[in-house]
Parts: structure tokens; C-alpha cells; sequence
């Protein structure tokens, strides 16, 4: 019988990307080899800014038409802060990518370990186990994905468009339902909470409008509502009691930010770009290359990243040892917390990008 195989598109991209993307993919190696039942195969493309300082493009032509035919992207973090586009920008490589392959749903998940720095005092801040849904293709990003869609570029005016469709918009409505039903399955809320802004701009009217159309095909679901600046507030107050946070694509990448904050930081923010075709995996965090090579990047967002890409290649093929190899990495990392045994140096531990990565391949191995 043949080896179910997987071809894995991988960006090690700048900086700490670099460090990470080993790490994850030992990780990854590891737990194929432990669970067996699959074969992950690593392409490794050539991209980011440090490629597009050396060539003047931000990936490699033939490495844009091989991602699109991939099982899965993964991206080390990509960008350096000397490097920009001629309009002064950063290189913002990902934003294109998540617009050409139609990556609606950004899946952050926020989830408070054991012995990790909590931010809030409140004994329930341990409980934290929430996961920001962030439109990734359109809202206030459509401009930026594509530079050429500036409604007004000068020196003394600027005007970019806020955009929400309603096909794109359904689509992560469904995806926010699917995924709370999917936690609910595992212990969660069950509880969907539409976060906008819709008192005010009739763009986020209409993805309100859409999250109620939705949610009554679920009815088995719980539904809220925040307003994106109510949400920041109570994101202090009391977010242990957040499931699933749906919100359009600015909104979404400020509240993730914040929010790994409440649980160590963005060290741990792991990260999916999912559409209806094609998967992108990467650590929330940025490329840091200011400590790039030192051994000093926590590799446990691209690690945890590693595992949603399992998740995700096993909800697409059924192939059930990927999601056991993804089970394996999340209960490793739980279990190192838990244990003490995991203590990254960016939390003040003794423990830097390689001693964390063998950490976490050992406890697979104990498992």
C-alpha cells in the first residue's frame, strides 16, 4: 500500500524565520517518524526581503507557481527593516499570496500554558483558550495587497479602500461556525462572537449583516457581539469568556497582537491562512533579525504553526495519522509547560531555540 505523500511549499523567509523554519520542520520530521502513516516532502523556495534586496522581486517566479500546486505552504516570518518597495512599504510578500490563493480565514489561536507569564492577575486568566478569526484577503488590507489600487497617492492625500464582498464574507462566517462547532466537540463554548464596527461604517454593517444571515444555519451555536473597541476592553476584563472571535482584516490583525500578549506573547502565536484550495502556516511573529543566529528566537509559533498545517492536510485528505502527529506536537507543548520543562528564553527561562526544539522531540517520543 502506498505512503499517503504531502508536498510542503517552505518560505524560511528573513531573520528568526530562518531559525524557526528548522525548528518546525525538526519537529515536524519527528512526529512523522513517531506516528508513521504519511510522508511530508519540503520544497524549499526562495523568497523574502533579503532575497528581494539581492534581486530586486520578493520570491522567485517558478517559487509563486509551486506554492499554488502545493498541499501546504509554511513561512519562516518574512521582512527586514531596512529593505522596502519603491513606495517605501515593507515587503509584504504574504499579503499577495493570501489574495492570489483566496486565504479568507486567518486562524490565530490564543491559549493560556501552564507557567508562562500571565499578563492578567485574575485566577480565570488560565482558563484563555480563544482563537481570533481574521478575514485575511479583503477589508482594510485590499489596498495593500495589490499597491496599485490607491484611490488618492500624493504628498498631501491619501485614500485606501475598505472592502467587504459578501461571497468571501460567507465563506468566513461558515469557516467561524465549522471551527466552534469543531471546539465545542473538544470541550469549548460553542460561541461565535461577531466583532465589528458596525454602528459606524456601512462596510462592517454588511459583515454583520452576513454573520446573522449565517448564524441561522447553526443553530446549535451561540452567537455574540463586540464592538471592536468594546472587544480591546474586554479583552482585559475578562477574555476567558471568548470562543471564537470572527473580524474583518485590520481588526483582526490588532487584536491578535493584543491578545497573545494576555498569554506570554507572540513567541507562542501560531497561525493559519486557510481558503477553500490551499493552506499557509506561519508564526504570527515578525523576522527579529536583530537576534537572528543566536539561538535566542522561542521556535514554539512556527512549532505549533507545524501542527495546524497536520490539522489542516488531515481535514483535506482523511488521512488520520496527520491529525494524531498534530495531537502529538499540541500535548508535547502542553506537557513541557506543564512539567517545567519548556522554559524559552523569551519568558525568562534558560532555554533558547534549540534547547526548546529538542525538548519538544523528546516529549513526542515519551508519548
Amino acid at each position: 500500500m502506498t505512503t499517503p505523500t504531502f508536498n510542503i511549499s517552505v518560505l524560511k523567509g528573513d531573520g528568526i524565520g530562518i531559525d524557526v523554519t528548522a525548528s518546525a520542520i525538526a519537529v515536524l520530521q519527528a512526529a512523522t517518524k513517531r506516528v508513521g502513516g504519511f510522508e511530508l516532502v519540503y520544497d524549499y523556495l526562495k523568497a523574502g526581503a533579503a532575497y528581494y534586496e539581492e534581486t530586486g522581486v520578493d520570491i522567485d517566479p517558478k517559487s509563486e507557481r509551486s506554492m499554488a500546486l502545493a498541499d501546504a505552504i509554511f513561512i519562516g516570518a518574512i521582512g527586514l527593516p531596512h529593505v522596502r518597495y519603491p513606495d517605501n512599504t515593507e515587503i509584504s510578500l504574504h499579503l499577495r499570496i493570501r489574495e492570489n490563493l483566496q486565504l479568507y480565514a486567518g486562524v490565530r489561536p490564543v491559549k493560556a500554558y501552564p507557567n508562562t507569564p500571565q499578563r492578567l492577575i485574575h485566577t480565570d486568566a488560565r482558563k484563555i483558550d480563544l482563537v481570533v478569526l481574521r478575514e485575511s484577503s479583503e477589508g482594510l488590507f485590499y489596498t495593500a495587497a495589490v499597491h496599485n489600487r490607491n484611490e488618492v497617492y500624493n504628498d498631501n492625500e491619501v485614500r485606501e479602500t475598505l472592502r467587504i464582498t459578501r461571497p468571501t464574507t460567507e465563506k468566513l462566517h461558515d469557516f467561524a461556525f465549522r471551527l466552534a462547532t469543531k471546539r465545542k466537540q473538544m470541550g469549548g463554548q460553542g460561541l461565535v462572537t461577531c466583532v465589528d464596527k458596525a454602528n459606524v461604517f456601512r462596510s462592517i454593517a454588511l459583515f454583520r449583516k452576513i454573520f446573522d444571515e449565517r448564524a441561522q444555519n447553526n443553530p446549535k451555536i451561540k452567537t455574540s457581539y463586540r464592538y471592536i473597541d468594546a472587544l480591546a476592553l474586554d479583552l482585559i476584563r475578562c477574555p476567558w469568556e471568548f470562543d471564537v472571535l470572527v473580524m474583518e482584516n485590520i481588526f483582526g490583525d490588532i487584536i491578535s497582537d493584543l491578545a497573545g500578549g494576555l498569554v506570554g506573547g507572540m513567541g507562542i502565536a501560531s497561525c493559519a491562512e486557510i481558503g477553500d484550495n490551499h493552506g499557509l502556516f506561519q508564526p504570527a511573529h515578525g523576522s527579529a533579525p536583530d537576534i537572528q543566529g543566536q539561538n535566542r528566537a522561542n521556535p514554539l509559533a512556527a512549532i505549533l504553526s507545524g501542527a495546524l498545517m497536520l490539522d489542516y492536510l488531515e481535514e483535506r485528505s482523511q488521512v488520520t495519522a496527520l491529525g494524531d502527529a498534530a495531537k502529538l506536537i499540541e500535548s508535547a507543548v502542553d506537557r513541557g509547560f506543564d512539567q517545567a520543562r519548556i522554559r524559552p528564553d523569551e519568558f525568562g527561562g534558560d532555554q533558547g531555540t534549540i534547547a526548546v526544539t529538542n525538548t519538544v522531540i523528546e516529549l513526542l517520543h515519551e508519548a
